[in-house]
């Protein structure tokens, strides 16, 4: 039975018009200013590093401050709103430094002509400090905006079932898209989504928008007929309310195209992963580069981590374990120990705890380091000696791995489990654990290099959030 929902005054539901029509050119101000900002530090900087004089140096810095909104501009950085844009600017990351590769040239040519003693080191500096500002006060004008409820979308689900409740759960873990679920339509009197009332079928939906009660509409799978899809597709692009919708047989689009339409009818291409001596030569060149240098600048803070561990309480500081890795071989995996454990204590393989359970706690520096993931710092040599990569499937514990009796489930063992991977970012903790083995199919069977560093670019926010640290 449908849901009675309170009725909205004219003047509300105006409102709530107004103010999804605000989210998007919100964000583009917000952005704009950030890269006022940002472009005005980096003149700044890099003309002191040019050698230039004062006078020269305030007015590189107002120039560039006005030069830099304009090339983003040009390069679509203030593209139209969407979910991905809204959440992150991780996507906009390559664009953002071609960009300023791009205005580099430019700038060296105008150091040159005003005479700048040292011009080639000062278009270097503005132009590395130019993608670090701009990517730091960027994101703080999305920290900025996903911090006002007013910008939050009252968010309709299309459908019901088990898609559409992963779905609403999925919007519970990430606030910062600013969705805000409301209830659903569906057409099934006995549909059901857990914590979400039913607002009737799609013949509703109409009322809904005409009253203002919808900012956003999200589809989700339903036995509805093709063509109440379709009109109420149409009832929202006339109302001018963006939809979103969950794709059929979505576990195998990571890494799908979009493919030119064949008489009309659009496709989805889904590519076959190929994992070629060069594929897995670039991939471990990453991980060596990469956990090497990270070892290297994160050393004063492991051997912190690591003497807070020692003074904190008693026991061996790094915690081992044996987990599954490529091609289901075992290998000893290195953690910084987060729990005092009675000496009577025994930790299985499998990570049970058979004895003295009531013993172990979460200590003091374990608590820190859990809430920010620096306990899984130590698998940095993980990877470093080829047991793990810097990203891949979750590292499963033996009760785990012996759990999974499907057969597609053996593919995530093609790749070495990650140190990060789509689990980590999509909320860590939060995500369940068929749910986190799902997604590290998917991440195997669409795997790019450039997938991999894309994750690696969305683990530092996720970490730093906190969203799902246990």
């Amino acid at each position: 039975m449908a849901v009675d929902v309170e009725v909205i005054p004219f003047e509300a539901a105006e409102r709530h018009v107004e103010a999804r029509r605000e989210r998007s050119h919100h964000l583009r101000r917000q952005l704009v200013t950030a890269d006022l900002l940002a472009g005005a530090a980096a003149g700044a900087i890099g003309a002191s590093v040019a050698e230039l004089p004062l006078l020269q140096l305030v007015a590189f810095a107002v120039m560039l401050a006005v030069v830099w909104p304009v090339a983003a501009f040009l390069c679509g950085l203030y593209a139209r709103e969407d979910l991905r844009n809204w959440a992150s600017g991780i996507g906009e990351a390559p664009k953002l430094v071609l960009t300023c590769l791009a205005l580099s040239w430019p700038l060296l040519a105008l150091l040159a002509a005003v005479g700048a003693p040292r011009a080639i080191p000062g278009t270097l500096a503005t132009t590395v400090a130019l993608a670090a500002l701009a990517g730091f006060t960027r994101a703080g004008a999305r920290v900025n905006v996903h911090s006002a409820p007013e910008l939050e979308q009252r968010t309709l689900i299309v459908g019901s079932g088990e898609v559409a409740s992963r779905l609403v759960a999925r919007l519970g873990h990430h606030p910062e898209l600013g969705l805000q679920p409301i209830g659903f339509v569906d057409d099934d009197p006995d549909s059901h989504i857990e914590g979400l009332p039913r607002l009737g079928t799609l013949n509703t939906l109409e009322d809904l928008v005409r009253e203002g009660r919808v900012d956003r509409v999200m589809v989700a799978f339903t036995r509805s007929p093709h063509e109440d899809l379709l009109n109420v597709l149409r009832t929202c692009r006339d109302a001018g309310i963006a939809v979103d919708v969950v794709p059929r047989l979505f576990e195998f689009l990571d890494g799908a195209r979009t493919m030119d339409q064949i008489g009309g009818l659009p496709l989805l291409s889904i590519d076959v992963p190929e994992f070629s001596k060069v594929s897995r030569a670039a991939k471990r060149g990453l991980d060596v580069v990469g956990s090497g240098l990270a070892l290297l600048v994160l050393s004063p803070l492991l051997i912190a981590i690591a003497i807070a561990i020692k003074l904190d309480t008693r026991g061996p500081v790094l915690f081992r374990q044996r987990r599954t890795g490529r091609g289901a071989e075992l290998f000893t995996l290195l953690k910084f120990r987060s729990m005092s454990i009675d000496a009577t204590v025994e930790v299985r393989d499998d990570g049970a705890i058979v004895k003295g359970r009531d013993d172990a706690r979460v200590t003091r520096v374990g608590r820190f380091i859990r809430r920010f993931s620096l306990d899984e710092a130590p698998q940095l040599i993980n990877v470093f000696r080829g047991d793990m990569s810097l990203v891949g499937p979750r590292p499963l514990v033996l009760a785990e791995a012996a759990a999974l009796k499907q057969t597609w489930h053996a593919r995530r063992a093609d790749l070495r489990p990650g140190l990060t991977g789509p689990w980590q970012i999509a909320g860590r903790s939060n995500i369940p654990f068929q749910e986190m083995i799902r997604f590290d199919y998917q991440y195997v069977s669409g795997w790019s290099l450039a997938r991999d560093l894309e994750i690696l670019m969305g683990t530092v926010p996720a970490v730093i959030s906190g969203r799902g640290a246990y």
